[in-house]
């Protein structure tokens, strides 16, 4: 990382900003970006550039401040995202803010951010999806959706430009202790720091390697998953009783 130049989005909180503290502290020029057009918080040292990535246009402009302020981007962090307890009859306002924002800021973020990265013949791409791309989410199906979506995206840029310089990453973390917590508290029983979410992003970039789990678990359900469908549906049904007690 030491002298790379590093873009974060979704960076001002969170694993986001966890992930840029650690970059540059390995010694990478850092720009954070996120929603807000002014963020107290941001560690001393990254620059921060707002930029609202359920936007194709803000993506490019966040790309475009870049190359001419730092140069060449070494490494794209599509990391912003965002929950919503949802059902299908979720107005599609909602629905569609959270696919572009959970999906379609990786597509735009691609699509800017690959044609330098292809000239140059080397870039990574380190996209933030969750463990529940893999799994599932209990109480949102457009979260759900929305991370699967994520990380076949990932897969299809991992395997088509590889022979081209270009390394890619997902990363699908389970619980983590930031703000998204606040409305899935069934999950704070295994969260995780950001820090440690850093720490094992540092090591996978270094190894580039493809699946970035967070949770020993998450590797061990998906295979459960896979092995046989039928049991994991109908744990799930447990699980999201148990989850929603009281909700309703």
């Amino acid at each position: 990382m030491n002298g790379r130049t590093v873009v974060v989005t979704g960076g001002a909180s969170g694993i986001g900003r966890g992930l840029a503290t650690r970059f540059a502290a390995e010694g990478a020029r850092v720009v954070v970006s996120d929603l807000a057009a002014r963020t107290p918080a941001v560690t001393a040292g990254l620059r921060y550039v707002q930029a609202d990535v359920s936007k194709e246009a803000d993506i490019e402009r966040l790309v475009v401040d870049v190359l001419d302020h730092e140069g060449p981007i070494d490494l794209f962090c599509s990391n912003a995202g965002i929950g919503h307890e949802m059902d299908p009859m979720t107005p599609q306002g909602v629905w569609d803010k959270v696919f572009a924002v959970n999906v379609m800021s990786h597509v735009w973020a691609a699509r800017h951010v690959l044609p330098h990265m292809l000239e140059r013949g080397e870039g990574y791409l380190l996209n933030t999806a969750s463990a529940s791309g893999l799994l599932t989410e209990l109480t949102s199906p457009g979260y759900a959706a929305s991370k699967h979506a994520a990380v076949g995206f990932a897969e299809w840029l991992a395997f088509t430009y590889a022979d081209r310089g270009i390394r890619t990453s997902v990363l699908c973390p389970e619980a983590v202790r930031t703000p998204i917590l606040d409305a899935a508290p069934y999950l704070l029983s295994n969260a995780i720091t950001v820090e440690a979410v850093a720490e094992t992003v540092i090591q996978a970039l270094r190894d580039e390697q493809f699946m970035i789990y967070t949770h020993p678990t998450t590797p061990v359900r998906f295979q459960q998953k896979a092995a046989d469908y039928e049991a994991y549906i109908a744990e799930l049904r447990v699980r999201r009783s148990e989850a929603t007690r009281g909700a309703r």
